[in-house]
């Protein structure tokens, strides 16, 4: 067995409880949709950090410029920001899928203001994980967002590569088509702009970019027992991290159904 493989062997268990969350059984309506994105708006922010931190450590983003000690993960990661970065939206308009996302929102009548203000009001690195603290989101959002910038943080690009490798969304955008045309169904409401950011994920998350993901971590780990360790232990972190912020969101979305439930009996009372 080789070291990705017992990294995969040992996060299996923490990947199926993600891929089998009740979350996804409790998305059923608009209102639960945008519970729902007003938190993994969040996610998707710490993606693309993730992903800005491999391309500062893999890439070249100073002056004078030098060359990558690895032209194919520095294309891989240049390759995956330019996708995120400044992708087609379905107007064919260059956006970020950051972007994509808060008109997805807006289209479902999600608020976008806590994100918008949170990231107004962080300047660089040093007063980001203060902001995170005064800003207004669950305390399980808070902890998934000060894992990753506490890891971004150690600047040691194994421990970031392992957080994006293993701790990626990449089943997710499959249940969630599904999850929307259900919604689709029961409330004749449709959502064109998440639709298409799912899709597009589907898309451009092909099979080259988990390979050469893997590749990554095995070049940055090389044979250095410790790093292999820190993958480990890293991927585990950034999946339980997953799960609790899932878990916050499922927990809200109940909250909020048995509060509508128990107002429409007292309205029929």
């Amino acid at each position: 067995m080789t070291r990705i493989e017992n990294i995969e062997k040992q996060i299996e268990p923490l990947r199926e409880k993600l891929r089998t969350h009740r979350l996804y059984d409790v998305l059923a309506a608009p209102y639960d949709i945008r519970i729902f994105m007003q938190q993994h708006i969040y996610a998707v922010w710490d993606f693309m950090s993730l992903l800005k931190a491999l391309q500062k450590h893999l890439t070249c983003t100073t002056l004078p410029w030098k060359p990558a000690p690895n032209p194919k993960l520095a294309r891989f990661i240049n390759e995956i920001v330019h996708g995120e970065e400044s992708d087609i939206n379905e107007k064919g308009e260059p956006k970020s899928h950051f972007n994509m996302y808060l008109e997805a929102m807006h289209e479902t009548g999600a608020d976008t203001q806590p994100i918008t203000d949170l990231l107004a009001g962080i300047k660089d690195l040093s007063n980001v994980n203060a902001q995170i603290d005064q800003a207004e989101m669950p305390a399980a959002t808070k902890d998934f967002l000060h894992f990753t910038f506490n890891l971004i943080k150690t600047d040691e690009p194994h421990k970031i590569a392992a957080a994006f490798t293993f701790g990626r969304e990449d089943l997710i955008p499959d249940m969630f088509l599904g999850i929307i045309n259900r919604a689709y169904k029961e409330s004749n409401q449709n959502f064109p702009k998440l639709t298409y950011y799912f899709e597009r994920h589907i898309e451009v998350d092909g099979d080259e970019h988990g390979p050469l993901s893997l590749e990554m971590i095995e070049e940055l780990c090389g044979n250095d027992n410790v790093k292999w360790k820190d993958a480990l232990t890293v991927a585990q972190e950034a999946l339980q991290r997953r799960i609790a912020l899932w878990d916050a969101v499922a927990e809200e979305i109940a909250k909020q159904k048995a509060g509508r439930e128990a107002q429409a009996e007292v309205a029929t009372a």
